[in-house]
């Protein structure tokens, strides 16, 4: 049996109006991967915050024990000397500096205030061979999708001595392969002794690497499973997580499919930064009234690229090619024109780019229409809120009101608060991109139902995800793409793991 690490006794954490975190008790053994699950709003991120001096001693009860001392964190440097570490789901690089500058910033490879870049960029080098990212160290943080940052973020972690990881979602941007890498990475650290706390919504990768598995629901401590005594499933989990089972994951859905919506005609596009580059090539596909529609793909395939590029050209440049709505082609060159065309685009990234985070649910309700909340440029207060409380309502938003900032929402929440914005522009096709990316199951359900429901009332889905299980679960058909090309197109029948990966790999042999 390992020795104790780290525990964490009787720890209560109490915000204006809620109690986060009550009597929680966690034990963790040395060299061990240690997951904490829960749905969003249970207290995990909050537990994990107190434990690195985010939340200093004295703004909360019990106490922390770690290498069997009590200590008293007043900031997150004070826990990172004892090597505790913690990546946060909110990645925290900044855009405009190089990778290497990233990972040793405040922790410069420097000699009398000069920096060591040779041996700084070799250093990134092979921490980024250690995460499996083959970018330049000079490659700018901007330039590099949100998938590979959080690579980034965890090479920055190995960059100081860890003795304990936390890791706050770490696959929630990453697709199967990454995510793969990345779990026998933590597999091989556990190898080498490193202790590791893995928070993830993602059941089956918490089974393939855990040791113990601590379920937290309301803010208290339910329980604590040992993976080596026994078969500990997902619907045990689940259980422990929501307090009921779950008998489906996927709402049942009886598809009514009718005409053809949105049209894409030899979609090509050049590179954003690259621009002699061509990054999309004679993309075809379309999406018919009732329909969801799924594009599947690896990262960099160019799924995103395809969406933003549609979406009034806010990717991209050089863009060619036809867009028709109900079989007439359509103006999509800027975004009001592509939401006057029926258009809206729900984005991976809903906390920069979907959501004024520190605004609230109302002002974010209407923020794509606020035309239709104002006269002569002046905003009606009154009729804002009853829109935005309707579409509290509609989409069961969990606040305690709609002045309630977003930023204090759960995953789950604020992704329907992004969806209720899109919603009120009254669109006909809805682009999904990673909608249910870092939110818990009992929430990706109610997202699924909300899909379903748009899909009955006639509009288009297009969904976009790197989990392959939820486009085979809500999907009608699935596109297949690879290096900027539509490589397949699957029906309900024709679609499974091992079709799109043979679709995938094929394409890559004659590209």
């Amino acid at each position: 049996m390992n020795n104790i690490i780290l525990e964490m006794r009787g720890i209560t954490k109490t915000f204006p109006g809620v109690k986060a975190l009550d009597n929680v008790n966690l034990k963790v053994r040395e060299g061990e991967i240690h997951a904490l699950v829960g749905e969003n709003g249970a207290g995990k991120s909050t537990l994990m915050k107190v434990l690195s001096g985010v939340y200093p001693a004295g703004t909360y009860e019990g106490e922390i024990h770690f290498d069997g001392t009590v200590r008293h964190f007043s900031t997150i440097s004070d826990s990172e000397e004892l090597g505790i570490i913690i990546i946060h789901q909110e990645l925290a690089l900044v855009p405009l500096l190089s990778i290497a500058e990233n990972i040793f910033l405040g922790n410069e490879v420097a000699t009398n205030g000069v920096i060591r870049w040779a041996e700084t960029f070799s250093r990134t080098q092979e921490l980024l061979s250690k995460v499996g990212l083959k970018d330049s160290p000079t490659t700018r943080i901007t330039d590099i999708g949100v998938g590979k940052q959080q690579l980034v973020e965890i090479a920055k972690a190995l960059s100081k001595k860890v003795r304990l990881l936390i890791l706050d979602e770490p696959t929630a941007s990453l697709n199967e392969t990454d995510s793969d890498a990345l779990l026998n990475l933590l597999m091989e650290f556990r190898k080498q002794g490193m202790t590791s706390i893995i928070i993830s919504h993602k059941l089956n990768e918490i089974r393939k690497v855990a040791d113990q598995i601590t379920i937290l629901r309301d803010g208290g401590t339910v329980e604590t499973l040992d993976c080596h005594t026994g078969d500990v499933s997902e619907d045990r989990i689940i259980n422990g997580m929501v307090g009921r089972a779950m008998e489906d994951r996927y709402p049942p859905r009886e598809p009514k499919i009718g005409e053809t919506l949105l049209e894409v005609k030899n979609w090509n596009v050049y590179h954003q930064n690259h621009r002699d580059r061509k990054f999309l090539h004679d993309v075809n596909f379309n999406v018919r009234a009732g329909e969801v529609v799924g594009i599947a793909g690896l990262m960099g395939a160019g799924r995103t690229e395809t969406a933003m590029s549609l979406f009034g050209r806010s990717w991209g440049h050089k863009i060619t090619g036809d867009v028709l709505m109900n079989g007439k082609a359509v103006d999509v060159s800027t975004i009001p024109r592509a939401i006057d065309a029926g258009l809206a685009y729900v984005t991976e990234d809903r906390k920069h780019l979907g959501l004024v985070l520190n605004s609230n649910i109302k002002e974010n309700t209407t923020l794509a229409n606020l035309r239709a909340v104002s006269a002569n440029g002046v905003i009606d207060d009154r009729k804002e809120a009853s829109i935005a409380s309707d579409y509290r309502t509609k989409l069961r938003i969990r606040s305690h009101s709609i002045y309630q900032e977003t930023v204090n929402l759960s995953g789950g929440n604020q992704q329907k608060v992004v969806l209720s914005k899109w919603l009120f522009t009254n669109p006909e096709v809805l682009i999904l991109d990673e909608p249910t990316r870092g939110i818990d199951i009992g929430a990706k359900y109610e997202i699924y139902t909300i899909i379903n429901q748009l899909a009955a009332e006639g509009k288009g889905i297009l969904m976009i995800s790197s989990e392959m299980p939820e486009l085979l679960g809500t999907c009608d058909r699935i596109y297949v793409m690879n290096e900027g090309r539509i490589v397949a197109e699957l029906s309900k029948e024709e679609a499974s793991q091992e079709s799109i990966m043979r679709a995938i790999m094929r394409s890559g042999e004659k590209h």
